[in-house]
């Protein structure tokens, strides 16, 4: 798929109309990045007179310990300003492109009606789908799904901005117990939002991996048969891949890895089959039993696995495909 150059927007365009959701994060990287040079500037011009204030150690101590300390606050430095980098990177120029390979992953908008983009932001990707909406002829709506009314409202404004406020429309609503019938959408995106799911038992936990797993049941109990299922998420993607497979979902796809927030990213995209088996179908929308023997938070299906086969995980790379 083509990358952001592929399109008509630069980075000032999209700061203009989204902003950046975790301004703070940068904030406090960058005055963290920039005390650390001024301390790293301070060894390096005053580097006899700190040795001297260190009369209690050897001469060649106290120069080894200076100059050891210099480095680090140099090195700390660096390290934060590329953080920061990759931070202000991640929430603008990558999740706008991101968005546009999402959206290009649907074959054929006209014949979409219902779509929902899931934690939808200040709405890159509600944007970005409805657009395609837009573009397609088609009469269909996408529905973003907040976590408050501020978020959701912050959502509408961008959708005025880019010209497709008709396409949009934005709700509350508990992400892992969807306000919407089974069956009911065409296609279901989210952009670095599920992994958020469950934080409060921690990243790593047998309570936040079952959380998630809601949330992933969920996305495929509203899917219409035939509909497609796009995720862009951190950390997690191969452990949805799993889920997905348990639900008997087909065509599951693991794209190669991308640095947002300074972690993997991945998109995982699905189609729901034309009728699931009982099975999945029960599992949808339900709290997922998990062995607690697993490792570092991620689920061991309480369902034999011999039945996933791992192999129908395609891992495919979309980096110079359009």
């Amino acid at each position: 798929m083509g990358r952001s150059s592929s399109t008509n927007k630069d980075l000032r365009q999209i700061y203009a109309t989204y902003g950046l959701d975790q301004w703070q994060t940068l904030v406090f990287l960058l005055l963290h990045a920039i005390l650390f040079s001024l301390l790293s500037l301070l060894f390096l011009f005053y580097f006899d007179p700190i040795c001297s204030s260190l009369s209690f150690l050897p001469s060649s101590l106290a120069r080894y310990a200076t100059g050891f300390a210099g480095s680090v606050a140099a090195i700390s430095a660096l390290c934060l300003f590329c953080a920061a980098g990759n931070m202000f990177y991640s929430g603008l120029a990558l999740h706008h492109e991101m968005a546009q390979r999402m959206v290009n992953a649907v074959g054929d908008w006209s014949s979409v009606r219902n779509a929902l983009d899931l934690g939808c932001g200040r709405g890159i990707l509600l944007n970005a789908v409805a657009m395609q909406l837009k573009k397609g002829g088609s009469s269909g709506r996408v529905v973003g799904l907040a976590q408050c009314k501020q978020t959701a409202m912050s959502a509408l404004r961008t959708a005025k901005i880019e010209g497709v406020q008709e396409y949009v429309t934005c709700r509350e609503g508990d992400v892992r117990s969807l306000p919407f019938p089974d069956n009911y959408f065409d296609v279901v995106t989210s952009a670095v939002f599920v992994h958020k799911v469950g934080k409060a038992y921690g990243n790593r936990t047998v309570e936040a991996a079952a959380e998630r797993m809601r949330v992933v049941g969920e996305l495929v109990r509203v899917l219409k048969p035939g509909g497609i299922g796009i995720l862009w998420d951190l950390l997690h993607a191969h452990e949805y891949a799993r889920k997905l497979q348990e639900l008997r979902v087909e065509d599951v796809r693991v794209s190669e890895g991308a640095t947002a927030f300074m972690v993997s990213s991945h998109i995982v995209s699905f189609t729901k089959p034309g009728q699931l088996p009982p099975l999945a179908a029960a599992s949808g929308g339900q709290e997922v039993r998990l062995d607690r023997r697993s490792r570092d938070g991620i689920p061991s299906p309480a369902t034999d696995r011999s039945t996933i086969q791992q192999k129908n995980i395609q891992v495919f790379f979309n980096n110079h495909t359009n």
